[in-house]
Formats: structure tokens, sequence, C-alpha cells
């Protein structure tokens, strides 16, 4: 798998509200959040399947339909045809960097130990080999899985083995790099497609160091056969600027 780095989300503090009880939501509720949120969503199980026939079975459909409410503007923001290409886009991307959705985490045992920055004050509670790749896109390092579990409300940094074993909290880690974070590019993966810059401002985003202007051009070519499919399959154009 690739050795890039996720953009530090740099978190502000949020005051605690006193007095507040906060009651979990009932199975029946959660499933019919599920429900409203596959209803809604622009891509249905049916086209899921057809763009992930070989998936691993960890990542549900239920589970990313799960974890839409996290980002409630992914694939909801302008027309139609910007929310099925958005939706394409990321789905692109998560298959590229998964292999179909085929791997849940990183390959490559070796570099397991590699991704614990001890600079970092909190450092590695979870041990210096637990902040490896996993889910959608690859979440690693402990600074990000700090910096995602800070957005999501979930201790990441203590409990990294969510990722591989919760679909919806691996989905929605996926969600947070897409729309929160620029990586080596000038905009998220978000604003990059509803404010048409072009699915190759996404791959920019996301491993642009790597594989934009030149350093990996089969690696981009992928992407955007990906694209190019899941776009057919949602029944809209892939618009331009495909590449970087």
């Amino acid at each position: 798998m690739h050795r890039r780095i996720l953009g530090l989300l740099t978190a502000t503090g949020v005051a605690a509200t006193l007095c507040t009880l906060t009651l979990a939501p009932t199975a029946s509720a959660q499933k019919a959040g599920a429900d409203t949120s596959a209803a809604a969503f622009v891509v249905s199980e049916a086209q899921f399947n057809d763009m992930f026939p070989g998936r691993n079975s960890f990542y549900t459909y239920s589970g990313l339909t799960a974890a839409l409410d996290a980002y409630p503007g992914f694939s909801n923001t302008g027309s139609d045809t910007v929310k099925k290409q958005e939706a394409a886009a990321f789905l692109a991307n998560v298959s590229h960097e998964t292999g179909g959705l085929q791997y849940v985490v990183e390959q490559n045992t070796a570099n397991y130990p590699h991704y614990c920055d001890t600079s970092q004050p909190y450092g590695c509670p979870a041990g210096n080999d637990k902040y490896y790749g996993r889910g959608p896109v690859q979440l690693s390092w402990n600074f990000n899985y700090k910096a995602a579990g800070d957005a999501l409300g979930i201790d990441l940094l203590n409990n990294p083995d969510l990722v591989q074993n919760d679909a919806a909290v691996a989905w929605k880690t996926g969600l947070w790099y897409w729309n929160t974070q620029t990586g080596p590019g000038t905009m998220t993966p978000h604003d990059a497609m509803v404010n048409s810059a072009g699915f190759g401002e996404t791959i920019r985003s996301i491993n642009g160091s790597l594989e934009c202007n030149g350093g990996n051009p089969g690696q981009v070519q992928s992407r955007i056969d990906n694209y190019q499919r899941f776009t057919q399959l949602l029944g809209v154009e892939p618009g331009g600027n495909l590449s970087c």
C-alpha cells in the first residue's frame, strides 16, 4: 500500500456542557436512520454491488449509509449530476486505495511500527505498531487517528482497531478525509467536486505528491478508469479535468 501521510486536522477545543444527559439511540432508531440515509443516497445498493463485486464482506453498503450523517454535505450538494459525480469520485478513489474494497488493513505488516510519531504529546497509547493503514482511505499515523477521532467524536487514538472492526467507523474515517483534508493538494476532495475543479484535484488531495505531475501516471489512470466506470453506472457524465 502507499505510504502517504494524511493531512493533519487541527482540532479546536470545545467547552464541555454540564448536566447534559445523552441517551444512546435504540437499535430500531439506528436502523431507521440508516434506512433514511440509504434512501437519500445517490448510489443504490445494487449499484454499489456492481461497483464492488469482489469486495471484502466488511465493507457493507449499510455501513456506508450509516456513516453519511457524519458529513451531510457529501454527495448532497449541488445538482443531481454533481451529487452523483462526487459519490463516484469518492468511491473511485476508495476502490483504488483498497483494491476494489478487498483490503481492510495495510498489507505490508513491516510498515506497522513506522506509523507512530513519538514527538506528539499524546504518543501512541494503543501501541507503537497499532496505527497502520486501515479502512477505505487506509488511515495511518497516530496523529491522523487522533484527528479523525476528535472530529468524529470517537476515541480512535486509544481504540484504533475500531477502524477495522466497525464498518460505519471505517467509512466515517474515509468521509472525514474526503470532506476535511487537503492533503498535498489545495482543496478538499469534496470542494474539488462541488466547485467544478474536477476529479483530477481529488487525486491531488489524496496522493498527488506521489502520483500527479507525471509522478505515477499509471496510478492516476487507474483512478480515472474507476471514476469513468462509476459515473457511467450512475448515468452521469464525468465532467472535465480528470487528470492531475
